[in-house]
């Protein structure tokens, strides 16, 4: 007999990923520029630092709300009393306007059709729970986020097919793509339950494009028990054009999906406060669908990981100042755009280019010249002398199933200015230090090729001598 479960015994949590052993290694030996100047800068974390300060400038204005008061009096014996897991009415409202807002207006959120989670982790994970059995599956286009290994699958059972993207149209999903990874599903003997993207994409920086979301919306409407899961967790980041366009701006656009059809209630929104109001650690995330049911499903689910009421009430405060929340998302996004030019620029120097990126908190950085041979076994190569003799904790490509080996995601956001041009300072120096050392390597294989093709001419001319003086003794 066991003494624990399968589930506490298995090794499916994707754990064993180099973007989590990279993680280990940072927590061993972290930079700190006082105490351990020579330790590892956090480059795998997409958390956003930037903004803090206009946060923390809020709460000192609003001193009651912090406090947890409201005109003076506590609010504190409420809070802290039992909720309805529904969610608190008022922050649902300002949680809708709040996603209206960055989506330009163009669309518009029913608070009753939110579901509140714990995070986009816990959001992304019950929608699976609530859309496919165990052995079904999900495609995803490639690269994605690392931990959608662990979070739609481990206690699901959900399986994730690849599409595979590649650099030669700069990773965009494509019609063959599609298909392919279709067909390879069903020769897996897989039911596809559906598609899920990262808008803007995680770990690209890009958003998609109409023509691509158009592209999924026509390809689940072609099949009868597909959803599409738009993960919209960067939306807020959006900081150079194209702008950013929500999956259901496209759905509201196309002529021949009318309100009512039943198009509507396959396409679902995942998104949180963890990136755009950087408050991973408040832990909110919504699920938005059309789907009645699923709404009632979900929420039944998110008892096992609600948004404390603390949280709730503090931040639909904030959520409802009109005037912070506009200026929030301009200054935001003006400071990340900042920041990438930044990193880019650091790369530049150091003889790197990246995808040109136009929103979150990383960029997808091309590194395939300084590979060894065009292998993922030289990416991992390459990425562990990164971490730890250069000290900078970045995430390979392979951990995102990049079909191509060579590219990493750097972040840029959870760092100060100072750490990010020490980090641009030590990829240079391992640059040069890697470019001299391939050449010196070149350098000496030339030479011995020059020796030996000399060596071998001589040995030539001596016995084509030796012949000749042979013929004519005979």
């Amino acid at each position: 007999m066991r003494l624990l479960s399968t589930k506490a015994t298995c090794d499916t949590h994707g754990q064993g990923s180099s973007y989590f052993i990279g993680w280990e290694a940072y927590e061993k030996n972290p930079y700190d520029e006082v105490h351990n100047p020579k330790g590892i800068i956090q480059m795998g974390l997409a958390e956003n630092q930037l903004s803090f300060d206009l946060l923390e400038s809020w709460l000192e204005k609003n001193p009651d709300v912090s406090g947890f008061k409201r005109d003076g009096k506590s609010m504190f014996r409420e809070l802290a009393l039992f909720q309805d897991y529904h969610g608190l009415p008022s922050f649902k409202k300002a949680l809708a306007d709040f996603m209206s807002d960055i989506r330009g207006n163009k669309v518009t959120f029913d608070p009753n059709h939110m579901v509140l989670t714990a995070g986009s982790t816990s959001a992304n994970e019950t929608l699976m729970f609530c859309l496919a059995e165990e052995g079904d599956a999900f495609l995803l286009p490639t690269p994605y986020y690392p931990g959608f290994d662990r979070d739609l699958k481990w206690r699901t059972g959900v399986e994730i097919v690849p599409i595979q993207c590649t650099s030669s149209n700069n990773f965009q999903i494509t019609e063959p793509a599609l298909q392919q990874a279709y067909q390879d599903a069903c020769k897996r003997n897989l039911r596809v339950k559906g598609v899920l993207v990262t808008n803007p994409s995680n770990p690209l920086g890009t958003t998609m494009s109409r023509s691509e979301m158009n592209l999924l919306v026509d390809f689940i409407k072609s099949q009868n028990d597909m959803h599409l899961i738009s993960d919209e967790i960067y939306s807020g980041t959006v900081f150079s054009s194209p702008g950013f366009v929500s999956v259901m701006e496209v759905l509201k656009e196309r002529n021949d999906l009318k309100d009512g059809d039943e198009i509507w209630n396959r396409v679902h929104v995942i998104y949180s406060l963890s990136k755009d109001l950087g408050l991973p650690g408040f832990r909110v995330g919504v699920i938005y669908s059309e789907n009645d049911t699923v709404v009632a499903a979900a929420t039944k689910m998110s008892s096992f990981g609600l948004v404390s009421s603390q949280t709730q009430y503090l931040l639909s405060a904030m959520l409802e100042d009109k005037k912070f929340t506009k200026n929030y998302i301009v200054e935001n996004q003006k400071r990340l755009k900042r920041r990438q030019r930044m990193l880019v620029s650091g790369l530049k120097k150091a003889g790197i280019s990246c995808l040109e990126s136009n929103a979150g908190l990383f960029c997808w950085v091309d590194m395939r010249h300084l590979l060894h041979s065009n292998t993922f076994d030289a990416e991992i190569e390459l990425w562990k002398n990164i971490v730890y003799k250069v000290g900078l904790n970045i995430s390979p490509g392979s951990s995102c199933h990049c079909s191509e080996p060579g590219w990493f995601r750097l972040c840029f956001a959870n760092m100060s200015e100072e750490t990010l041009n020490l980090a641009m300072k030590r990829l240079k120096g391992f640059v040069v230090e890697s470019t001299s050392t391939t050449q010196s390597h070149r350098s000496a294989l030339f030479n011995a090729s020059s020796k030996r093709n000399s060596l071998t001419k001589w040995v030539f001319r001596l016995s084509s001598r030796d012949h000749h003086r042979d013929q004519e003794e005979r």
